[in-house]
C-alpha cells in the first residue's frame, strides 16, 4: 500500500524524488506519513481538502477488506 500511496503522489507532484513517505504499523492501523517539496503540498491536499480526502477513502476501501484501518497524514 505504501507504493500506492507513492504512485499516487508522484502523478501529482512536480518535484517527485522528494516524496518520502514513512509507515508507522499498529495492530490493526497503519499510519502513512507523507513528506514532500514545500511547493507541492498545496497539488496534494487539492482544493479544500478534495484531492488528499479521495486518497484517504481510496486507502480505507482497501484496506477494510483485511478488516485494518489506515491513515494518511501529510507533515511539513
Amino acid at each position: 500500500m505504501k507504493k500506492l500511496v507513492k504512485q499516487m503522489v508522484a502523478a501529482l507532484v512536480d518535484h517527485p524524488r522528494h516524496i518520502q513517505i514513512t509507515e508507522v504499523k499498529g495492530d490493526k492501523s497503519v499510519v502513512y506519513e507523507l513528506r514532500c517539496h514545500a511547493k507541492d503540498i498545496g497539488k496534494v491536499i487539492g482544493r479544500s481538502g478534495k484531492t488528499v480526502g479521495a486518497m484517504r477513502t481510496l486507502l480505507g476501501a482497501i484496506a477494510a477488506r483485511d478488516g485494518r484501518r489506515v491513515m494518511l497524514e501529510i507533515v511539513e
